[in-house]
């Protein structure tokens, strides 16, 4: 892999004072474009460097691509990928060569895509290669508690990424299911529900977890109520109504992370697909005793796109934050590793929810073996990135899409309109702190098209390859 350093300023703060897109202009600027494309050798390539001429509009035939960086939308916090066991466990059995290539590969800002989240398991999940908790069974009080399972391949690969991202990772926990005895199915498997008298002990579970990782040097900058809390599922799941999701938040984890000194640690409720996603804001931040403790939604992409859903959030919720938490190809089978489609999938939702407020993103697993594990319950799926029976790294192309957004969109980056005429060519743009423009445009179609890139009066003409992603950057 080569890619090109892009100066970028890494800061992770959410509020950016000054707004840099009053003063930019493009006089005398370069756009330099980074192409991904299908039938290329293109991967984050850096493939030309244009300068502006003037423009107008009026006499204008080829489709356009428009940029107004002078009206700013939502603060970018960060994209990444989650920690898991199925993840730390391949991650081990690599060589120390391989495992520093992988290492770079995410979390490198200048060799790598940068990323800047990661979300790990609280519990086991499906992509544990075993069922586990923290605690003996029937122990309410938590005396039991400790992490020794963690602390073989998913501690030592928290540790490896936060140090390869230079400390400035940010990571949030998600249980899949409580102990088979604080549920009223007994089981950690198959739905079932959080029993009422457990919901305290239930809250202290998450705040044993969080001390029990900064004891490892391990910060948790936030966490999510419940996993597809709609969803019972054969592997570790667990049924919230909205009206559960909201009492539990309310009267027992927001105030048990307020009297452990943890006010800061982000709760993200809902973690569950776009479809439900307005719906379960609605009643969870109309309730002010629980929206005063919750800093987001999150949501995942297991459903029809009903993007409009995040958009209603945002506009009806203005106070609170928009997160992708999950997504990822599934069915995995090995004959269709090279499919395109896989890394457009991406392009298309980071594209679309970033378009309709979404501040980060998190992908799934940021490793899985050749078959698409391991998976307690042969739940297997695609990733980025895939370990070889030979010991090597195998990197599909929705690595480098995501790449297209994380490598050039910084946190604290400012959300700007980039507005397509054709609906061939999708768009979204941000400026970042250090006045970079980065404008994201995918062709997913089989045609090429050439289209004018376009800033006030001024343009740039642009060649779009079929099924590609390019980053430009001015």
């Amino acid at each position: 892999m080569t890619f090109i350093l892009i100066a970028c300023n890494h800061t992770n703060e959410q509020n950016v004072t000054a707004d840099v897109t009053n003063n930019f202009s493009i006089e005398g600027k370069k756009v330099i474009i980074y192409t991904t494309a299908d039938s290329t050798n293109y991967r984050l390539t850096a493939t030309d460097t244009l300068s502006f001429t003037d423009f107008d509009s009026a006499l204008e035939t080829q489709p356009i691509v428009y940029i107004d960086p002078f009206h700013t939308f939502q603060t970018f916090v960060g994209i990444g990928g989650a920690l898991t066991d199925a993840a730390a466990e391949d991650f081990a059995k690599l060589s120390p060569a391989k495992q520093a290539e992988l290492l770079e590969a995410y979390y490198d800002t200048s060799k790598g895509i940068g990323y800047t989240i990661a979300r790990t398991n609280m519990n086991s999940c499906d992509f544990s290669s075993d069922m586990y908790t923290y605690v003996n069974d029937g122990d309410k009080e938590l005396r039991s508690f400790n992490i020794s399972h963690d602390e073989k391949f998913k501690i030592p690969l928290i540790e490896k990424a936060m140090q390869a991202s230079a400390g400035k990772l940010n990571l949030f926990i998600s249980p899949w299911s409580p102990p088979a005895w604080m549920k009223d199915n007994n089981d950690r498997l198959h739905g079932g529900k959080l029993k009422p008298e457990f919901y305290e002990p239930w809250a202290n579970y998450f705040i044993k977890y969080i001390q029990a990782l900064q004891k490892n040097n391990i910060s948790v900058w936030g966490l999510t109520v419940q996993n597809e809390p709609m969803a019972k599922q054969r592997w570790e799941s667990c049924i919230y109504t909205a009206d559960d999701e909201k009492k539990f938040i309310k009267d027992h984890l927001g105030p048990a992370l307020q009297k452990n000194g943890l006010p800061n640690v982000k709760i993200i409720a809902w973690d569950h697909n776009r479809d439900w996603l307005f719906q379960r804001a609605s009643t969870l931040l109309n309730d002010t005793a629980a929206a005063k403790y919750i800093w987001g939604i999150g949501f995942h992409w297991y459903s029809e796109s009903q993007f409009d859903n995040v958009k209603y959030v945002a506009e009806t919720f203005p106070g609170k934050q928009l997160m992708l938490t999950e997504g990822a190809n599934g069915d995995f089978s090995p004959q269709h590793l090279n499919d395109w489609s896989l890394g457009e999938t991406y392009g298309l939702n980071m594209i679309h929810d970033f378009n309709n407020g979404a501040v980060a993103w998190t992908d799934w697993n940021i490793l899985l073996d050749d078959k698409g594990g391991p998976n307690h319950v042969s739940n297997f799926s695609f990733a980025p990135v895939h370990s070889t029976k030979s010991g090597n790294l195998l990197f599909l192309n929705s690595y480098y899409y995501i790449g297209h957004f994380s490598k050039f969109i910084r946190p604290g980056a400012k959300r700007v309109i980039s507005s397509s005429n054709k609906s061939q060519l999708l768009t979204t743009a941000f400026m970042n702190n250090d006045g970079r423009l980065a404008i994201i445009v995918m062709n997913p179609g089989n045609e090429k098209s050439v289209y004018k890139l376009c800033i006030g009066n001024k343009g740039v003409e642009v060649t779009s390859l079929p099924h590609s992603i390019a980053t430009l950057v001015i």
